[in-house]
């Protein structure tokens, strides 16, 4: 039967377009797509502010910025994955560690 082959392909490419677009709605990926352009926005401002920064060498705190990125760069992988599954996988249990204070230590011996 020459029609099987073309129904499983047809089957087949059904398949894969309709389990590509179960992800999300229209509405959401619209707003997820929205998320990534603000992480995107975030993350060029935090590069800015970490060339701008010019830190004092007996500041005890400065902010963690490679920490910062890290975790956004983690959020987009997340939302990315989401829009676009390339299949069931579990999930990632590590947590954004959310510290972003460096203790700077100190240049001077305490006595």
């Amino acid at each position: 039967m020459p029609t099987t082959p073309f129904r499983c392909l047809l089957l087949f490419s059904l398949a894969i377009v309709d389990g590509s677009s179960y992800a999300a709605s229209a509405h959401e990926q619209e707003q997820l797509s929205l998320v990534q352009q603000q992480l995107d926005t975030i993350e060029r401002l935090a590069a800015r502010a970490e060339t701008t920064n010019r830190s004092e060498p007996d500041e005890r705190y400065r902010f963690d910025y490679p920490r910062l990125t890290q975790d956004i760069q983690r959020i987009r992988h997340g939302v990315q994955d989401y829009l676009s599954p390339s299949r069931a996988q579990p999930r990632d249990p590590i947590e954004l560690v959310g510290d972003y204070r460096l203790d700077t230590p100190s240049a001077k011996p305490s006595p």
